[in-house]
């Protein structure tokens, strides 16, 4: 029998990426330096969130997306955190809804006005607090409305139900920080990786680990569910230092089904895929490389299809949802690119080239819309549902008619001859220093031993109001559990 090469047909062979002229980017942005692996950006239809340099306490931009072009340096931003904010997620149902978490322990959420911000936000909609440690991670779930996951660097997901705004589940089975957390298609399955080396696939309401897989050959960094397909795809380092993807089957963790080394770089490797299209891009932070890859369900299950290459070393990537793509330039998928140096953000988008100028129903199957398929009390029931599919032939420019109603909470204040003493407001000048001091009846320096005496106390309180929580939402998880029932 004479050798015969192998071809694979795939309309998705030549699909190219095509950076957006220089008056479509958004310029002088002060980008973080902040050296967390996360992608500080956040976009959807409307709007691009980028986090940005910002002294004493953390901020963030939010600029619509028809403002391109150069930024200008007072440009109003979200600046209410205390500490430096390490990730932003847009609500996926509503688009002018952000959640935002920091290094001062605290979970915030954001309404962003129509038109975008015209003066500097300080004031939450929700301040969401429950972890004793800084917040790394937020993540929507992906098919019920309000529902929010947080992740701290005390080890501990905690669940928030944002229409009472508190949380009502926490996952406490990790031994060390959590690095990345992704959903399955319908939300009924969570899947996090770990700094101790470990992969898991849990059950979220109930906080039960499914599947774990203890990954020594393959060190884990991220993962991301591969749609209904059941398969886990994680990135990481091998044995010998080098960049690797690996391939699970989500029922069994014990063996990978594939590994694959890419190259040497030490730059972590962000992996996105596009259910609709069963495509997977792997883009490596430090570089300006985005591979692709097509996904089947059998062997040899990963098809390398080509390169986008860039002399930019990218920072992060923010990735535009289905319904905001232009359809008619076949455009199956946008990144924006966070380019420190240049203080620049580039849309990248990746084309099918078609000659045809009519909608290509083949690659824009039904696609997840911005209707919620569940409501928390719904899915904290036990319901699955999958979510509310949309066409993007006629759907794609209709915008949610959601709105989100925050909850009422009292805010607490002690107040002392009209300071509010747990503000901790410093005096900003020698005039209301002089006013404290005759207030307090000594020099200057007391009112200042005294707020330091009220800060330390109203610490000592937080960490004990945070455990008390903590231990009913560990109480409320083992009354919940198989075996007590």
């Amino acid at each position: 029998m004479s050798w015969r090469p192998q071809y694979r047909s795939s309309k998705f062979r030549n699909v190219y990426g095509k950076v957006a002229n220089r008056e479509h980017c958004f310029d002088g942005i002060p980008i973080t330096k902040n050296v967390h692996d996360n992608h500080f950006c956040a976009v959807n239809a409307r709007f691009l969130a980028i986090v940005t340099e910002s002294a004493g306490g953390g901020s963030f931009l939010v600029i619509p997306l028809e403002q391109t072009g150069r930024i200008e340096p007072n440009y109003p931003k979200v600046c209410g955190h205390q500490g430096n904010v390490l990730d932003i997620k847009w609500n996926p149902f509503i688009d002018n809804i952000i959640a935002s978490c920091s290094e001062d322990t605290s979970v915030r959420i954001w309404e962003i006005p129509e038109g975008g911000l015209k003066r500097n936000m300080t004031e939450a909609l929700l301040e969401l607090h429950g972890h004793s440690r800084r917040v790394g991670l937020v993540e929507w779930h992906p098919t019920t409305n309000n529902i929010l996951f947080s992740a701290g660097y005390d080890y501990k997901v905690l669940i928030w139900n944002l229409d009472v705004g508190e949380p009502v589940k926490m996952i406490d089975c990790h031994s060390d920080v959590i690095l990345c957390m992704s959903f399955n298609t319908d939300g009924s399955l969570l899947t996090t990786t770990c700094k101790d080396k470990k992969l898991r696939v849990i059950e979220p309401r109930s906080g039960r680990v499914l599947q774990e897989a203890n990954c020594k050959n393959h060190r884990v960094n991220r993962v991301v569910f591969l749609g209904n397909m059941k398969r886990l795809l994680t990135t990481g380092v091998s044995r010998w230092n080098t960049r690797q993807i690996a391939l699970w089957d989500q029922e069994d963790l014990s063996m990978p089904l594939i590994e694959e080394e890419i190259d040497g770089l030490s730059g972590l490797l962000f992996p996105f895929y596009d259910a609709d299209t069963h495509m997977l891009y792997l883009a490596g932070k430090g570089d300006g490389n985005i591979r692709y890859y097509e996904i089947s369900t059998e062997k040899p299950f990963l098809s390398y299809l080509m390169e986008f290459r860039s002399p930019a070393p990218q920072k992060g990537l923010g990735v535009m949802p289905k319904h905001g793509l232009d359809v008619s330039a076949c455009e199956v998928f946008r990144f924006y690119k966070l380019v420190t140096l240049k203080g620049l953000i580039e849309p990248i988008s990746m084309i099918v080239p078609r000659r045809s100028d009519s909608y290509q129903e083949d690659i824009y199957p039904m696609t997840p819309g911005t209707e919620p398929a569940l409501t928390p009390d719904e899915w904290l029931g036990g319901i699955n549902r999958d979510p509310v599919l949309m066409s993007l032939k006629e759907g794609y420019k209709k915008s949610s008619k959601m709105v989100f109603k925050a909850p009422i909470k009292e805010k607490k204040s002690v107040v002392v001859n009209g300071i509010d003493l747990l503000e901790n407001v410093p005096p900003r000048t020698e005039n209301e220093v002089r006013t404290i001091s005759y207030y307090f009846h000594g020099p200057g320096r007391m009112f200042f031993r005294q707020q330091d005496e009220i800060r330390r106390l109203k610490e000592e309180l937080a960490q004990k109001d945070i455990r008390i929580r903590q231990l009913q939402l560990e109480l409320k998880n083992l009354r919940n559990s198989p075996k007590n029932c």
